[in-house]
């Protein structure tokens, strides 16, 4: 009688201890996983960027009872933005998204425990973010926005031929923009016809005078993947315009924002892309073996406003493979 009393107790204790378990278990398996999304600046092209890849998040199953994310944007400093990576680093997330190069590198140079998914690196190799991308190192892994500067030169010279001399305004403090930049450059000394004139900033507060110094010396304006000279960009398309010369862009957004003309990807399309990478990484796949990928599939944008505005008149063909922004 003791021992069935005994084995009767055992086995009270082990279903309570199996209950307990279980609570437990089911606990931790409810726990939402946490994602930081970090931003040095805000603007159009980085909101899209942002909602692509929180919306495509979503599809995948990833609801809002199940992934909370953090966002800080850093409102353009550097100092606000190294104490925004820090802070993401020494929180216990279970992965961080970073938009464009600054926050990029500045969060991978802390090596934080949690993987960084970056979207938009133009260079991430030359950015120092990675080493390889077929197998991606220092715990990151993203999605690069190609631009395409053969392609802008030669639309440019199918649309506004007269343009042989361009305006590039960038900062040099961006490794993505001195890409690009660079990239223009080297077309522009191998192409007959073509010379150039640069303007630098350190500032957003100075690139309305950049603009202005190009005015009279240029025929056109190309505005890199900058994310200084992008938060100003109304600035240079007011003085483009008046002066009747055309500025084009290396986004949609900037399009939308009053450039002439781009050929770009889609920024809803790159941060759905790396939601997917970061996806397969909630389910088991290890960093490393999420490859890097470049995203190339470019869509032509004109903003008619602005077209009328300098007096350029988009041909048929053109527009046929073509969006027109109003």
């Amino acid at each position: 009688m003791a021992m069935n009393r005994a084995a009767s107790l055992g086995l009270r204790i082990l279903a309570v201890l199996a209950f307990l378990a279980g609570a437990f278990f089911s606990a931790a398996e409810a726990a939402p996983v946490r994602a930081g999304i970090v931003q040095l600046i805000d603007n159009g092209a980085f909101a899209d960027m942002r909602e692509g890849f929180i919306d495509r998040m979503r599809e995948l199953g990833h609801s809002e009872d199940k992934l909370t994310f953090d966002y800080k944007n850093a409102q353009g400093d550097m100092s606000n933005l190294n104490s925004i990576c820090q802070s993401m680093a020494d929180a216990g997330l279970d992965f961080i998204v970073t938009i464009a190069t600054p926050p990029t590198q500045a969060m991978v140079n802390l090596e934080p425990e949690a993987p960084v998914f970056y979207i938009a690196v133009s260079n991430p190799t030359g950015a120092g973010v990675i080493t390889d991308m077929e197998h991606p190192d220092k715990n990151a892994t993203g999605a690069s926005d190609a631009i395409p500067v053969d392609k802008m030169f030669k639309l440019a010279a199918g649309i506004t031929p007269e343009a042989r001399t361009f305006g590039l305004i960038y900062n040099s403090g961006e490794i993505n923009s001195v890409t690009t930049v660079n990239a223009a450059k080297a077309y522009m000394d191998s192409t007959e016809g073509y010379s150039y004139r640069e303007a630098v900033v350190t500032a957003s507060s100075e690139v309305q005078q950049a603009a202005l110094s190009l005015v009279g010396n240029v025929d056109a304006i190309f505005i890199p993947d900058d994310s200084m000279v992008q938060s100003a960009l109304t600035q240079v398309v007011e003085v483009a315009n008046a002066a009747k010369i055309p500025t084009y862009g290396s986004s949609a957004v900037m399009v939308n924002t009053g450039a002439f003309s781009t050929i770009s990807i889609d920024d809803h399309v790159i941060g759905a892309r790396v939601a997917d990478m970061a996806d397969r990484y909630l389910k088991g796949t290890a960093v490393k073996d999420i490859p890097a990928i470049v995203i190339s599939d470019f869509v032509t944008l004109f903003n008619k406003s602005t077209a009328d505005a300098i007096g350029v008149e988009i041909s048929a063909d053109m527009l046929d493979n073509s969006v027109l922004v109003k």
